[in-house]
C-alpha cells in the first residue's frame, strides 16, 4: 500500500474518531440531562442559542422555506455541524495531539455557556456539559493514541497490532453505546417531559358562555380554508427550539412591574375567574402575501383586563411585557390589554379542548388586532407592567416594530396557481381578515379587468376572517387574478407591497391561473 493511500486511510479513521467521541460527548450529556437537569440538553441549548443570534433575514428564509419544519432543520443542520466539527478534532488529536482534545474542551465550554444562560437553567445545569467533555476527552484521547501506535509512530511489531485492536474495538463499542445510550436517554427525556398525559388528564370547567356560530358563516366550497382552522392544521411560530412543558399544578403567573400590587395566580385561580369562549383569528408578522400563516380559532380563558385590574397598573405605564418559560418575551400596548372592546384574554383552551403543548399549554394570550409576536405570548408565566421607553421585548432588537397593529388582508385559496382548471364556471374562493374592524367587502380583478364584488360568508364577529367566493366563467388559457378587501372603516387594502419587516407585509395578492 503506497504512502499516500495509508496516510489518506488513517486520516479517515482520525475523523471516525473524532465523531465516535462526539457522540460519546452527546450521549452522556442527554444522560446527565435526563439524571440530573431535563432542561440541559447540549444540542437543544445550542440550538436555542443559534435562533437568538441569528440574522432576521436568515430567520425569515427558515421560516418561508421549511414553515413549520424550520426547527427540525435546525436540528438537522446543526447534527451535521456537530459530526464535522468532531471530525476534524480527531484529525487534529491524530496529527498534532493534543489539539484535538482541546478543541473538545473549548466546545464544551462553549455549549456550557449556552446551556447555564438559558432562562430555565437549574442549579446543576452545568454538569451535563462537564461530564460529557470529560467523557469525550478521554475517549478522544485513547483513540487518537492507539490509532498513531497502529500507524507506528510510537509501536512496531506485536504491540502495533495491539493498538489496532484497541483502536477499532474501543470505536465500535463506544460509537455503538454512545447511538443506544444517547437516543434512549432522548427519548426518555422527551417521553417523561411530555405535556400530553397531563394535558389529557386535565379537565376543564364548561364555559360559562359560547361562541354561536351564524347561519352562512361557512361557504361550501372545495379547496377554501375551513372557517374554524383545525389544531393540527394551525400554524406554529415561536423561538422554542422544543415545545416546553409546563404541569399545571405548578405554574404561575406574575403580574408585578408598575403595579399597586404583585399578583401572582395558580392555574386553578384563572378557572375559578369562569372561562368563556372567544372566536380569534391570529396572525404572524411573517406571513407573506397569500401566505399561509393565520388561523382562526375558538378559544376558551379569561378576559386579560381582569387580571391586570387585580394588580393595579400606574397610570404612565404603557406597555406588557408578556414572558414565557423559556424567557421569550413579546412587547403589547397595555391599551389593548385593558379596552372594554378587545377581547383580549389568557387563554387555556383550543377548538374545545386544553391548549395543545405547541400551541402554550397550559396558558397563552391571545389579543385580536395585533400581530403574534406582541401579543400572544405562549406558556406564557409573567406579565410586567412597564413601557416602551423603559423595556423592550425579543423581537425589537432584531429590526421589528416594538407595536404592530395588523394589517388587514385577503387571500386566494382556489384555484391554486399551478394547478390547472377546467374550463366553464370555476369558483373563486378564500379568506380576508381584519381583526377589531371587520371586512365589508372583497373585490376580484380578472386579467386587470373591472373589480368585482366577491359574495362574503356571515361573519362570526369583527375578530375573525371571512370566506368569500366569486363565480368566474373561465375561458382557456392563462390568467391573473387579483384580490384586495376593503374593511368597514371604509378602507382599501393597501396595494403597494412591502417585506414582513418591520411591521408586517402588504401587497394585493396576484395570482397566474392555467385554464384547459
Amino acid at each position: 500500500m503506497s504512502t499516500h493511500t495509508s496516510g489518506k486511510r488513517f486520516t479517515l479513521w482520525a475523523a471516525l474518531s473524532g465523531i465516535v467521541a462526539g457522540a460519546v460527548f452527546l450521549a452522556i450529556a442527554e444522560l446527565a440531562a435526563l439524571l440530573f437537569s431535563s432542561t440541559a440538553s447540549p444540542i437543544l441549548a445550542v440550538g436555542s442559542f443559534v435562533v437568538d443570534i441569528v440574522p432576521r433575514p436568515l430567520k425569515e428564509f427558515a421560516i418561508t422555506t421549511f414553515g413549520e419544519y424550520d426547527k427540525v432543520a435546525l436540528l438537522a443542520g446543526l447534527g451535521l455541524a456537530v459530526a464535522i466539527a468532531s471530525a476534524i478534532a480527531g484529525i487534529l488529536e491524530y496529527v498534532r495531539p493534543p489539539v484535538g482534545v482541546i478543541a473538545l474542551f473549548v466546545a464544551g465550554i462553549l455549549s456550557g455557556a449556552a446551556i447555564v444562560t438559558r432562562a430555565d437553567a437549574t442549579p446543576l445545569a452545568f454538569l451535563p456539559p462537564t461530564l460529557g467533555t470529560l467523557g469525550s476527552a478521554a475517549v478522544l484521547f485513547l483513540l487518537g493514541r492507539w490509532l498513531r501506535g497502529w500507524r507506528g509512530d510510537t509501536h512496531t511489531g506485536e504491540a502495533e497490532g495491539l493498538d489496532r485492536r484497541r483502536f477499532l474495538l474501543t470505536t465500535a463499542i463506544a460509537g455503538a453505546s454512545a447511538v443506544v445510550v444517547g437516543v434512549t436517554a432522548r427519548a426518555v427525556s422527551a417521553a417523561t417531559a411530555s405535556a400530553d398525559a397531563i394535558r389529557r388528564a386535565l379537565k376543564l370547567p364548561a364555559p360559562r358562555s359560547t361562541v354561536t356560530i351564524p347561519a352562512g358563516a361557512e361557504l361550501d366550497v372545495k379547496g377554501i380554508s375551513p372557517l374554524i382552522t383545525p389544531n393540527a392544521d394551525f400554524y406554529r411560530v415561536d423561538t422554542a427550539l422544543t415545545v416546553p412543558t409546563v404541569d399545571p399544578s405548578t405554574w404561575r403567573l406574575v403580574i408585578d412591574g408598575m403595579v399597586d400590587q404583585r399578583v401572582e395566580l395558580t392555574f386553578q385561580d384563572l378557572l375559578d375567574m369562569g372561562l368563556d369562549e372567544y372566536a380569534i383569528t391570529l396572525t404572524c408578522v411573517s406571513n407573506e402575501v397569500g401566505g399561509g400563516l393565520v388561523g382562526n380559532a375558538i378559544w376558551q380563558g379569561v378576559p386579560l383586563r381582569e387580571v391586570l385590574k387585580m394588580a393595579g397598573p400606574k397610570a404612565d405605564a404603557d406597555m406588557i411585557l408578556s414572558r414565557s418559560v423559556d424567557g421569550y418575551t413579546a412587547s403589547t400596548p397595555l391599551s389593548a390589554g385593558t379596552d372594554e372592546n378587545i377581547d383580549a384574554i389568557l387563554a387555556v383552551a383550543m377548538n374545545g379542548e386544553p391548549l395543545p403543548p405547541e400551541h402554550g399549554f397550559p396558558v397563552r394570550m391571545v389579543i385580536p388586532g395585533l400581530y403574534g409576536y406582541v401579543s400572544a405570548t405562549k406558556w406564557v408565566t409573567e406579565l410586567k407592567i412597564t413601557t416602551f421607553a423603559a423595556d423592550e421585548a425579543y423581537w425589537t432588537p432584531r429590526g421589528y416594530s416594538a407595536e404592530a397593529p395588523i394589517k388587514f388582508s385577503s387571500r386566494l385559496d382556489t384555484p391554486k396557481s399551478g394547478t390547472p382548471v377546467a374550463s366553464g364556471k370555476v369558483p373563486l374562493a378564500g379568506v380576508a381578515w381584519a381583526q377589531t374592524v371587520g371586512i365589508e367587502r372583497v373585490e376580484v380583478s380578472i386579467d386587470d379587468g373591472d373589480w368585482q364584488s366577491a359574495k362574503l360568508s356571515t361573519p362570526i364577529n369583527e375578530d375573525t376572517w371571512v370566506q368569500w367566493v366569486l363565480e368566474w366563467d373561465a375561458t382557456p388559457g392563462p390568467h391573473y387574478i387579483a384580490v384586495r378587501a376593503i374593511n368597514k372603516n371604509g378602507e382599501t387594502q393597501i396595494e403597494e407591497r412591502a417585506p414582513i419587516a418591520p411591521d408586517g407585509s402588504t401587497g394585493w395578492q396576484r395570482s397566474l391561473i392555467t385554464v384547459s
